[in-house]
């Protein structure tokens, strides 16, 4: 059984070929520049050179075409014709309240993904015209949506709910959603898993780190908390982003910058975070190397960004009445060996003791704690396509 995974961007389009038999990719690839002069496909199929083509992709439409022609390919592709594509499963960002599982995808589900475009004004249209375009190329085939905001759908109403109005929920669906959804469901799973933690021992926070960074809180891999909220824009200071910020900010800069609401939030997605804060870059390999050359403002961002996730775990220890496993996860989660240290050596109280010798691990999944630890911590690589195609198997074709 195989499984082609979509994630649809406005101007891009990452998929993977995964067989569920062993659960490896049997291709993956990128097309990149859609609707922009310049268009690219590269293909990529383990143990053999990279695929090119270089082709016009007016739409969305195009590029399906053209990965579809890619896996079929005589010499670079891995089937012979979409008949051995069991399903497609497809990332989409926000399906609101109404929609609070993976489910196949319908002429309903897509005018609920459609409805909620202005909560995911960037991912929404794009991860529609992905569907839609492979509904075009392969008529009939199961299409599922797994929703970014699925796993965040496990909180309680007095964890999900912000202090305003009801009504804003009701008429809106204003609410904390949680994002990065997939991942968190799938490191807290492999958490659970890979560290064979007995139930009732499954109290699990995720630090989902990298230039868009996240931390959830699950028990036996039902979410309790998560700290982004309506929007990708709350929780930890990010590369760009500006995290937990008074709301009042907004209004003052607005008026005192002679901005426009959009303008000042804006500012706090694309101008903000470690980025703004250091002036050197949101790749935090520049920043731990300015930092080691002197450069104060890049050190400070580096400690704004570990306290902010130190005090997450902190809080949302206390909110789970303790802890079992933390498991740092995301570019910067498994290889950023300093900020992994920061954020560590300030958890003592937990009682967290480090194996040295396999603290220095990156990109691998391992257990960094010692055998007395009360608190076991975890490196595991995320992995959001495999969790899309489990779950396609699930809800599609089980």
């Amino acid at each position: 059984m195989k499984i082609l995974v979509i994630n649809a961007g406005s101007s891009s389009l990452k998929y993977q070929l995964i067989d569920m038999a062993d659960e490896s990719v049997a291709a993956k690839g990128l097309c990149e520049r859609i609707g922009i002069a310049g268009s690219v496909l590269t293909h990529k199929v383990p143990g053999k050179d990279d695929y090119v083509v270089e082709a016009p992709m007016p739409t969305h439409k195009e590029a399906i075409e053209l990965v579809l022609n890619a896996l079929m390919d005589a010499e670079h592709g891995v089937v012979k014709s979409t008949d051995e594509i069991s399903a497609v499963g497809h990332r989409v960002l926000h399906g609101g309240p109404e929609i609070t599982e993976s489910c196949v995808l319908d002429e309903h589900a897509k005018e609920i993904i459609r409805k909620y475009f202005p909560l995911g004004p960037l991912h929404n249209p794009a991860n529609l015209m992905g569907i839609e375009a492979c509904e075009q190329a392969m008529p009939g085939k199961i299409n599922v949506a797994v929703f970014d905001t699925t796993f965040g759908m496990g909180m309680e109403p007095y964890a999900y709910l912000y202090g305003i109005d009801p009504k804003y929920y009701d008429k809106y669906g204003v609410r904390r959603y949680g994002f990065h959804g997939t991942s968190h469901l799938f490191v807290s799973g492999e958490t659970i898993k890979f560290g064979k933690l007995p139930e009732g021992k499954q109290k699990v926070i995720v630090c989902h780190l990298g230039n868009g960074s996240s931390i959830s809180a699950s028990v036996g891999g039902v979410c309790q908390d998560t700290s982004m909220g309506l929007t990708p824009l709350e929780g930890l200071i990010m590369g760009t982003r500006s995290g937990d910020i008074d709301a009042s900010v907004v209004q003052f800069l607005s008026k005192h910058e002679n901005l426009s609401v959009d303008e000042v939030l804006n500012i706090l997605n694309k101008k903000s975070g470690v980025a703004a804060l250091s002036g050197v870059s949101s790749d935090f390999r520049d920043l731990q190397a300015a930092a080691q050359d002197g450069n104060e403002r890049a050190a400070l961002a580096l400690k704004a960004f570990c306290y902010r996730v130190i005090k997450y775990i902190g809080a949302y220890a206390a909110a789970m009445d303790g802890v079992d496993a933390i498991t740092f996860t995301g570019g910067i989660g498994e290889n950023d060996l300093g900020v992994r240290r920061e954020v560590l050596s300030h958890l003592n109280y937990l009682g967290i003791k480090l194996d040295e010798e396999k603290f220095g691990t990156r990109g691998k999944r391992v257990e960094i704690s010692a055998p007395d630890s009360k608190v076991r911590v975890f490196i595991i690589p995320t992995n959001e396509e495999l969790a899309i195609a489990r779950e396609t198997v699930r809800v599609g074709l089980s």
